[in-house]
This record gives C-alpha cells, structure tokens and sequence, in this order.
C-alpha cells in the first residue's frame, strides 16, 4: 500500500459513487466502481491493491457478524413463506384508506419498538411487506418508515450498543468526563437536544399517518402506484428477502397455523433479544435468530412439509441466495468505508471545515458537519469517532471546562448528524438493509428519502441557529 497524502484528492472515490449512483441509478456498480478508484490510489499494482482491500475489509468480525443476520433473516423468510403464513396474515387487511394507514402506522410501531439498528429494518420489513404489497404501499415509501425509524430510536435509547460506545468516546477525552458511567450520563442528557432523530420519527408518523401529504420523488411514486399499481418503477432492481414478489406458500401445502408458524418465532425472537441485552449487555440477534429458524424447521419437518432431510438443505439455500444482493452491495459499502478511511476523506473534510468550529457556530456547524461526513462516508459511527474529539474541547473551552448546555448541545448535534448520513448516503449499510426489507431499489429508496432527510435537517439546524443566538 501507498503512504501518500492526497489531499483533497483523497475525497474521489466517494465523489465517484455519489455521482455515478445518483446517475446510473446502480448502487452496486457505483459503488464498485468507487472502490476500484480507491484501490488504485492505494496501491500501484491495481489487482493486487483491489484484492488486499477486499481482505482487509472484509476478513473481520462485524462484516461476518452481519452477513450471518441477512443471510439467516433469508432464511427465515423462506421458511416463513413456504408456510403460506405471510399471505394469510395479508388477507385480513383490505386495499382501503384505512388500512393502509393502519399498516404504514404498523411498521412505523414496529420500527420504534424494536431497537436495532440491523435487526430492525429487516425483521420490520419481512413482516410487513406482504401486507404493504396488498394495500399498494409503495416499496419506496416502506422502505422510508424502516429506515427513518432505525437509527432514529438507537440514538435516543442509552441503554444500548450505541450509548455505550458514544459514552466510550465521550470518557476518551479530556474533561470532566473522567468515566464511561459519566459519558452515558453526558449522553442522556443530550438526548433532550438531539432533534434530528426526535423530528424524525414525528415526521414519519405523520406521513405514515397521512397527516402530512408527501412530497418530491416519494410523491411520484405515490403517484404511480395510484395509477398503475406498480409497486417498484419499472425497471428498477429491487432488494428483496425473497425471489418474486409473492408471499404464497407451496401449492397444496397445508394451511398455516400462525401462532406456530409466525407469532412464535417471533416471540422467539424479541424474548431472546430481550434476555441477551438485560443480562449481557448486548442484543444476540445472531443467535436469535438461529433459533428461530431452528423452530420453523421443525414445524414444518412436524407438520410434513419437507419429504426429505435434503429438502431443509434446498430451502436453506433459497434463503440464503435471495439475499444475495444485498450482501454484495453491504460488501461493497464496507469496502468503499475502509478505503476512504485510509485516504484520510474524514480527515479532509474536518479541516476543510474547522474555521467555522467557533463559538456562537459551534452547534450548528457541528451538526451540518457530522451530516455531511456521515453522508459521504456511510457510517455514524465513523463520523461520532471523528468529530468528538475535534469539537467536545472546544465546548469545554466555551463553558469553562463545566458540563452546560453547550456541552450536552454539541454532543447531541454530533449524534444527530450523524443519523442524518444514515438516512440518506446510498453507501449507509442500513439504508441498504432498508432497502432490503421492504424490497425496494436501493437508489430508488435514497432519492424518496432524500427530500425527507433534508427537510428535518433543515428544521434542526434552524433550531440550534436560534438557540444560539
């Protein structure tokens, strides 16, 4: 690899992507494309510099921790659909207004309750997408209610991965945060001034709602489903947990029975959940998971469904391909993460920046800031580790070295920016398992959303604009 600063230049690979995605409306080949870029600038041998880049960003523990949720979550719709539980819980809803409210406001629940970052958009999706489908939701706009209710609802719960590794970033530095336990209190704190994720999930009620119309590219899609009854535009390339766009079961298979074969597993689910964050710390959704699958297997065994042992191996593989793009274009977001990281993109944009970081603008700049790293690089938490120890000193330096509001005000406008790159960069692992859930194409999925995202950034940014002044 080459150790060369450059510059400006280092911010190419993401230019790159941006432009190309937005263009040819391919995530996947704007992406690759933005990695081969970085690969090269990299290494002077390309295959070589290519083939290291892959190794070193995906031979680690949280790109496989995540390939084993999408591809288990693969198989657990597969299993689902193959018990023709999806398609019979889809016919107690009707293609009326009010049940379309009903299930936009059933996925917007459903989002706010389950409290994670991966397993949400997913598990939210393989639910309620069968029913979605029938009271014609357009993919785009479910694919909008499980994002926007992600990472929103992880940054404003504490107790969770994300506030312990916020807390963790906050205790690094110098200050009166001398102790994690101090950092999460620093954290609670700012939850109250944390308006991008709470205006968010307002926001997203109201539209799920139809209290408030929707508007730009989501409006056309609306539109077109209305006049057509096209889920997807036509052409596009939808991700999805499932081969077609059916939910039915096999034909002739017997009738589901949906507390074995769908409540079940999914009290499964949540119960282990549950459990794993109360007494470890941390959600096992991975192995949730796998036990959930496990239940379904033997049901059907039970119940006559698989003839054959091999039979489980087959519909095992069926999951396990469906998901297959998404697992391609999460790769290539990682990638494309690691190489920008080592060109220093961050970096770049911080000191393009950090004459704005003054007193008076230290709020909002920090917000506006975060977003747009967040945004160009795909990863809040990359852009949290960032920019925590670039503006928490200078707000202890505006306060004295005490904890105020300016403090809890920079930390929160950190933490909302960084939901902002989240719910909007096409390169953001969980815009792409949003993406995946609802079955929606992907680009498709960041230009209805966009408008949204802007939108409450705009609000929040005014906001600390008049709380500074």
């Amino acid at each position: 690899m080459q150790d060369t600063d450059w510059g400006s230049f280092s911010l190419l690979p993401l230019i790159v992507t941006l432009i190309l995605a937005f263009v040819t409306r391919s995530a996947l080949i704007a992406m690759l494309v933005g990695v081969v870029v970085g690969s090269l600038m990299v290494s002077v041998i390309p295959a070589v510099g290519l083939n290291e880049l892959f190794q070193f960003s995906l031979g680690n523990a949280n790109f496989i921790w995540i390939c084993e949720i999408v591809m288990l979550l693969g198989v657990f719709f597969e299993l689902v659909r193959r018990s023709n539980a999806l398609a019979t819980l889809s016919e107690k809803f009707h293609s009326t207004q009010a049940g379309r409210r009903r299930v936009e406001i059933s996925a917007w629940a459903m989002g706010i309750a389950i409290v994670d970052d991966y397993f949400s958009p997913l598990m939210t999706g393989a639910i309620v997408r069968p029913m979605s489908d029938r009271v014609l939701i357009p993919r785009e706009k479910l694919a909008f209610i499980l994002d926007a209710t992600t990472s929103s609802v992880c940054i404003i719960v504490p107790f969770t991965a994300w506030g312990a590794y916020f807390s963790g970033l906050l205790a690094a530095q110098a200050g009166p945060i001398d102790s994690t336990e101090a950092g999460l209190g620093v954290f609670i704190e700012a939850i109250a001034y944390n308006y991008y994720p709470l205006i968010m999930i307002v926001f997203t009620l109201f539209i799920a709602a139809g209290i408030m119309p929707d508007f730009g590219a989501m409006r056309s899609a609306e539109r077109r489903v209305k006049e057509t009854g096209q889920l997807i535009r036509p052409g596009s390339k939808p991700l999805q947990l499932s081969d077609d766009h059916s939910v039915a079961g096999e034909p002739g298979s017997k009738p589901p029975l949906l507390v074995l074969e769908l409540l079940m597993p999914i009290i499964l689910l949540v119960a282990i959940g549950v459990w794993s964050l109360i007494t470890m710390g941390s959600v096992k959704i991975v192995e949730a998971f796998m036990v959930a699958d496990c239940w379904l297997i033997v049901v059907h065994f039970t119940r006559g469904r698989f003839e054959s042992v091999a039979e489980i191996g087959e519909v095992i593989g069926t999951g396990v391909k469906n998901v297959m793009p998404a697992l391609l274009i999460i790769a290539l977001a990682y990638t494309l993460n690691a190489v920008t990281t080592q060109l220093g993109a961050s970096r770049v944009l911080v000191e393009l920046f950090e004459d704005v970081l003054q007193p008076g603008y230290l709020v909002v700049f920090t917000f506006l800031i975060t977003a747009l790293i967040s945004f160009a690089t795909g990863t809040s938490w990359g852009s949290y580790a960032l920019m925590v120890p670039v503006t928490l000193p200078l707000a202890f330096e505006l306060t004295g070295g005490q904890l105020d509001v300016v403090v809890y005000q920079t930390v929160a406008a950190i933490a909302g920016g960084g939901i902002f790159g989240d719910h909007a960069s096409p390169v953001s692992d969980t815009t792409v398992l949003s993406s995946a859930g609802a079955g929606s194409d992907h680009i498709d999925h960041v230009l209805t959303q966009m408008p949204y995202a802007l939108s409450v950034a705009a609000v929040t940014t005014l906001i600390y604009i008049v709380q500074a002044f």
